[in-house]
C-alpha cells in the first residue's frame, strides 16, 4: 500500500443540507410493528421500554417522542396503541408524538417535589396493561448483558415488573430486539432516516471544519466552541473542546483557559445521528513540536491515517467486523498506539448503539448500516494522539437508488466525497460506501496549517 504523507490538500465545499429531512409518520408505524413481530418470535406478552434524557433512542426510534427533565416507559402490548408513562413535564409532548399513543401520567417520573396527586400507583398501570401473574416481559433499557437477568433500569419499575409475574412469569432483558449489532431494529435504517443522519453529519462536520480553519492562539477555549456553530439540534453527547494538558483526557467540556502555541488540542460535536472528532498540535509545522516528537507524522499520523485507509477500502456490505478489527491489530497492534477500544462502531440517534468490530467477529455488515469511522489511538506519551471520527453507511443498488431518488442533493454530496476520498487522498472506495462527513477522512495534523492533511494520493 502507499505510504501516506503530509501534503497540501484543497478539501472542497461540499454544500449544505437546506431543510431537515423528515421520518414520516407512518415510519413509526412500521417500526413499532416490527418490533411486536420480534416480541411474537421471542414469546414476549409485553415489552417495556425505559428511557431517559441520556438513553431516549429506543423510544425516540419508536414513537418520535423523547422525554425531557424526566425519565419515561412505553408498555407495548400484542395489538392497539401502545402506552406511554410520563410526568408532569412531558404529557403534552408526549401527546404530540407522530405515534398515536395512551397516555398514563405518572408523576413518580416528575422531577422532584413537583405534584403527585394525580397518578395511579405504578402496579395499577401496569396490571391495566395486561401484566400480572405468569407474564413473560421483556424489559429494553439501552445495554444487553451476558446474562438476559441483568437489567439496568431504574429498580422501582424492574422490582414492581418481578413483583407482578411472580414466579411462574419473566421478566428479562430484551435490549438486543432493538441494538444486536447484526440484526437490531435500530441498526438498519430506511432512506429517511440515512438522509436525516447525512444531514445530521453535514452539521457537525461543518462546525468541526469551521474550528480547524479558525482557531488561533490565544483564543480561550469557550470562544473556540462557538466556532462549531451548534444550531441547537439534540446533541447525542456533550461538546468536548479541551487544549494543553486537559487535551489527553479527551471527554472534558471547553474551559476558559487561552490556547497557546504547541497545545495538545482536541474536540469532538455530535447531534443525533452524528459526530466529528479530530486531534493534534497547535502547530504550524512539526519544527514546533518539542524535539522528540517531531517525527509525530511519521511516528503516529502516517501509519495511523494508512491503517484507516484500509479500514475504509474494505467496506462493504457482507464484510465481517473481525476483518475490520484484524486490519487495525495488524497495522496499529503495537503497544505504542493504545488502540484499545472497537475499531468502529454502529451510530444512531446515540453515539453508540453497538458495534460488529471485535476479534474474530462474525457478524456480517448489512445494507442500512450507519458507521462511526472510530479508531482512537491513546499512546499516553508526548506524541498524544491523531484522530479521524466520521460518519458513513452502507448501501445496497436498491437503497443507493432510493436515496438518489428521494434525496438527491443528498446523493449528489455523497458523490462528491466519494470523489474527494478517491481523487484527493487516494482511498478507494466500495459503491456500497457512502461518506456523510464534510470533512471525509481529512486529517491535518498540524492545527495552524488546516489546509495541509494526509493523503495517499500521488
Amino acid at each position: 500500500m502507499t505510504m501516506a504523507r503530509l501534503a497540501a490538500v484543497d478539501l472542497p465545499d461540499f454544500g449544505m443540507p437546506e431543510a431537515i429531512p423528515g421520518i414520516p409518520a407512518a415510519i413509526y408505524g412500521a417500526r413499532l410493528e416490527a418490533l411486536r413481530a420480534r416480541m411474537d418470535e421471542r414469546g414476549y406478552d409485553r415489552l417495556v421500554i425505559y428511557a431517559d434524557r441520556e438513553h431516549s433512542a429506543n423510544i425516540a426510534f419508536l414513537t418520535g417522542f423523547d422525554p425531557r427533565f424526566e425519565e419515561a416507559v412505553l408498555v407495548v402490548g400484542p395489538t392497539g396503541e401502545p402506552a406511554i408513562l410520563v410526568g408532569n413535564e412531558c404529557y403534552g409532548m408526549a401527546g404530540a408524538a407522530p405515534l398515536p399513543m395512551r397516555r398514563h401520567r405518572f408523576q413518580d417520573l416528575s422531577l422532584p417535589s413537583q405534584p403527585r396527586d394525580r397518578s395511579k400507583p405504578l402496579t395499577e398501570i401496569l396490571a391495566g396493561e395486561g401484566i400480572g401473574s405468569g407474564s413473560r416481559v421483556g424489559v429494553i433499557g439501552w445495554k444487553s448483558y451476558a446474562s438476559r437477568e441483568t437489567i439496568e433500569v431504574p429498580a422501582f419499575l424492574v422490582d414492581e415488573l418481578r413483583r407482578l409475574v411472580g414466579a411462574s412469569g419473566t421478566v428479562e432483558n430484551a435490549t438486543d430486539l432493538l441494538i444486536d449489532a447484526a440484526d437490531g431494529l435500530r441498526v438498519i435504517n430506511d432512506v429517511h432516516q440515512l438522509a436525516a443522519f447525512e444531514y445530521a453529519a453535514c452539521q457537525t462536520s461543518n462546525g468541526v471544519h469551521q474550528l480547524l480553519s479558525g482557531l488561533r492562539p490565544g483564543m480561550r477555549e469557550d470562544e473556540a466552541v462557538r466556532l462549531l456553530a451548534w444550531n441547537g439540534t439534540p446533541l447525542s453527547c456533550h461538546l468536548m473542546l479541551t487544549s494543553g494538558p486537559r487535551a489527553s483526557l479527551g471527554l472534558l467540556s471547553p474551559g476558559d483557559r487561552r490556547i497557546e502555541r504547541g497545545d495538545r488540542f482536541t474536540v469532538a460535536f455530535g447531534i443525533w445521528g452524528a459526530l466529528n472528532c479530530r486531534a493534534g498540535f497547535v502547530v504550524e509545522d512539526a519544527a514546533e513540536l518539542p524535539p522528540g516528537i517531531r517525527d509525530y507524522v511519521d511516528r503516529l499520523v502516517g501509519p495511523y491515517f494508512e491503517a484507516v485507509a484500509e479500514w475504509y477500502g474494505a467496506l462493504h456490505i457482507g464484510q465481517t467486523g473481525g476483518a475490520l478489527h484484524e486490519i487495525v491489530h495488524r497495522r496499529l497492534g503495537d503497544p505504542f498506539f493504545g488502540i484499545y477500544l472497537n475499531a468502529g462502531h454502529q451510530i444512531h440517534l446515540d453515539e453508540w448503539v453497538n458495534s460488529p468490530v471485535a476479534h474474530e467477529s462474525t457478524i456480517e455488515l448489512r445494507s442500512g448500516m450507519a458507521l462511526q469511522v472510530d479508531i482512537i489511538p491513546a499512546t499516553g506519551t508526548d506524541f498524544f494522539t491523531t484522530n479521524i471520527e466520521d460518519g458513513i453507511a452502507l448501501a445496497d443498488a436498491s437503497l443507493r437508488a432510493a436515496l438518489a431518488s428521494v434525496y438527491p442533493d443528498a446523493w449528489e454530496r455523497i458523490l462528491a466525497r466519494r470523489r474527494f476520498m478517491e481523487g484527493s487522498l487516494g482511498i478507494g472506495l466500495h459503491p456500497d460506501v457512502l461518506p456523510f462527513s464534510n470533512i471525509p477522512a481529512f486529517l491535518p495534523p498540524f492545527l495552524l496549517s488546516p489546509d495541509r492533511a494526509m493523503t495517499l494520493a500521488a
